[in-house]
C-alpha cells in the first residue's frame, strides 16, 4: 500500500476525504490491534497511516477556512 501524496488529497472533494479519513481510522485501528498481538508484518504502516490521516486533516481544514472566505 503506498503513502498519499498531498496533492492527490487535495483533489478529491469534501465527502471522499472524510470517506477516507474513515477507512484510515479504521486500518489505524486493526493495525494497533495486530501490533499488540504481535501479528504485525510491517511496523512502519503505523507511522504512514497516522501521516496520511494528518495529511487528511490538514486538507480538510484547508478547505474549510477557504469555504470561509
Amino acid at each position: 500500500v503506498k503513502q498519499m501524496k498531498a496533492n492527490d488529497i487535495r483533489n478529491k472533494t469534501s465527502e471522499e476525504l472524510h470517506n477516507e479519513l474513515l477507512a484510515l481510522k479504521d486500518e489505524l485501528f486493526k493495525l494497533r490491534f495486530q501490533h499488540a498481538t504481535n501479528q504485525l508484518e510491517n511496523p512502519m504502516r503505523l507511522s504512514a497511516v497516522r501521516r496520511d490521516i494528518a495529511r487528511v486533516n490538514t486538507v480538510l481544514r484547508e478547505q474549510e477556512l477557504k469555504a470561509k472566505k
